[in-house]
Parts: structure tokens; C-alpha cells; sequence
């Protein structure tokens, strides 16, 4: 009992446990997605409107936590970038996510949506006008395998083809929207500081996805929704959005940026075994193969030349809640 006493503390110390709790969370968006989807003839945005409704008194929750004297106030330009990114952040990536998750298992969107890497790094050397080298390609070439050995798999046992590959599509749609999130922090972050900016991106999607919702929802519905749905809302709103961002924060502060980043490699992992804990969906040969070329794909971009530069990098591992 002691030494488990002893490791616990120990892992609050040096941010693991912080580290694991937040990929754990942010591990269970999909799961908690699909549960709504289960409980209710719900769609997508309707969902979404639930869950960044509930977060935003999360997200200004946040703002208050990073408050500081010695922060720079906010010019209109940082406001246009702030907005930017909620736009391509919070709100169309976890928008095109939503809409996958009506098609596609928990655990094959949380594969693609873990190949966002790649993504930012052809985006980066399309800026820089760079060429890949052997080992980028390597790398990149292990993750589609990977992607297109679970792709292929779900189609097969599922069947329903054209709808799988949609979601997959709506899907890799969000992880480019998050590409474009994740390279426009580093313009921000640096003025902002990672965690304000959190708050801030995430409440200005909030106000994004509750206006969408208003113009093209059904808003006397919501009245009508079993408590399953809100119930499950409110645990991604709390446990799968905001709390996350805090705990990699803590987690960055005890044991810095990199090595925290690395337990976002637990995310697709933990989303497998949950949604086969509490989804009822299959765990196969294939899908471990393909989990595994992911997971050893993206490890080996990190040692690219292109990487993304830790700033930036510090404010997407703050913010990985992908949808």
C-alpha cells in the first residue's frame, strides 16, 4: 500500500499522471459521441451545440485560470488570429469529426485523426518549398498503410462501403482542419500564452457552433432530448474537452512540452479499448496492425527535420481535443 502511495505521488510530481488523465480524456470524445448517437435519433450538429454549449462556461473558466499581470493585451489583429483558429479549431474540425462518427467506429476515426502529423509536415514543407527525405516518406508510408489496413478491415466486416468511406472522409476532412489549426498557433502563442489562448480559441468555436446551430437547428428539440444525451454531453464537455487542456498543461509544466507529448500516443490505444469497453466494438488482428504502423509511423516523424517547432507544438498537445 505505501508503494502504490509512493507512486502516486511520485507520478504527480514528475506530470505522468497528469499526462496519462488528459490522453485518457481526450481518448474519450469518440466514445462519448457515439454514446449520444445511440441514446437519440440525434445528428452531428446537434450533438456538437450540446457539447460546446456546456463547455463554454469551461472554456471562460480557463481564461480566468491563466489571468496574469504581465500579460500583453490582445490587439485586433491577435483577435482576427484568436478567431481564426476557433474557425478551423474547435468548430470546423470537431464539426467534420461529428459528422464522420455517424458512419465510421470509434476507433478508426481516432486513427485518422492521429495522422494529423503527417499532415502538418507536407503543409510545412509546401511553405518552406522542401522535399521529404527517405525517412519522412518511410514515416508517412507506415501510417496510411496502417490507416488503409483498418479502412479496408471495417469495410469488410461491416459492409455498407460508400458510408464508411464518407465518414473516413469527413473524418481525414477534420484532421486537415486541425493541420491548419496546429500551424496557426505559433503566430499566436507566443503573445498569448498557450493555455489563455485555450480558453480563448474554444470560446470563440462555442459562440461559432451555437450560432450554426441556431440558424439551422431544431433549438425546441433539445427540450424534447433523453438525459442519456445530455448526461453523455456533459462528460465530453467536462471530461473530454476542457479538463484535458488543463491536465496537459500541468503536465507540460512538471515534465515540459516533448515528453508529454509523447502520451498522445496512448490516445488511440485507449480509444480502441474503450469503445470495445463500452461500444461493443470489435478489437482484430488487423486493427491492432494498423494501430500499430500508426503509432510507429507518427514516433518516427518526430525526429524529421520538419517537425513542428515546440511553441506551437506546446499549444496543440494543450489543445488535443481534436473535435
Amino acid at each position: 500500500m505505501n508503494s502504490l502511495t509512493s507512486l502516486y505521488q511520485r507520478s504527480l510530481r514528475n506530470g505522468v499522471f497528469f499526462a496519462v488523465l488528459s490522453a485518457t480524456g481526450f481518448s474519450l470524445k469518440a466514445v462519448f459521441v457515439k454514446l449520444s448517437y445511440a441514446a437519440a435519433p440525434v445528428d452531428a450538429v446537434t450533438v456538437l451545440a450540446i457539447r460546446m454549449g456546456l463547455a463554454l462556461p469551461l472554456f471562460l473558466w480557463l481564461i480566468w485560470l491563466s489571468r496574469s499581470p504581465q500579460q500583453p493585451r490582445l490587439t485586433l489583429a491577435d483577435g482576427l488570429r484568436i478567431l481564426l483558429l476557433g474557425l478551423f479549431g474547435y468548430y470546423l474540425s470537431s464539426l467534420f469529426d461529428f459528422y464522420g462518427l455517424q458512419y465510421i467506429s470509434a476507433g478508426l476515426e481516432r486513427l485518422i485523426l492521429f495522422t494529423y502529423p503527417t499532415l502538418v509536415l507536407l503543409l510545412q514543407m509546401a511553405v518552406n518549398r522542401e522535399r521529404p527525405d527517405s525517412r519522412t516518406l518511410v514515416a508517412m508510408g507506415l501510417c496510411y498503410l496502417g490507416l488503409g489496413i483498418a479502412l479496408v478491415h471495417d469495410i469488410r466486416v461491416e459492409g455498407g462501403d460508400g458510408q464508411i468511406l464518407l465518414g473516413a472522409l469527413w473524418v481525414f476532412a477534420s484532421a486537415v482542419t486541425y493541420a491548419l489549426y496546429y500551424m496557426g498557433t505559433a503566430a499566436v502563442v507566443r503573445r498569448v500564452g498557450s493555455m489563455r489562448l485555450a480558453g480563448l480559441a474554444g470560446g470563440a468555436s462555442s459562440v461559432m457552433v451555437l450560432i450554426h446551430y441556431a440558424a439551422s437547428g431544431d433549438v425546441q428539440q433539445l427540450a424534447t432530448l433523453p438525459g442519456a444525451v445530455w448526461v453523455h454531453g456533459s462528460l465530453m464537455a467536462l471530461i473530454s474537452t476542457v479538463l484535458p487542456i488543463y491536465w496537459m498543461a500541468l503536465a507540460i509544466q512538471r515534465m515540459g512540452a516533448t515528453h508529454a507529448a509523447a502520451f498522445g500516443n496512448l490516445g488511440p490505444v485507449l480509444t480502441v479499448f474503450a469503445s470495445w469497453a463500452l461500444l461493443g466494438e470489435a478489437i482484430t488482428v488487423y486493427q491492432i496492425a494498423g494501430l500499430a504502423l500508426v503509432l510507429f509511423g507518427v514516433s518516427r516523424l518526430s525526429g524529421a527535420k520538419a517537425a513542428p517547432q515546440p511553441a506551437p507544438k506546446q499549444q496543440a498537445e494543450d489543445c488535443k481535443a481534436t473535435g
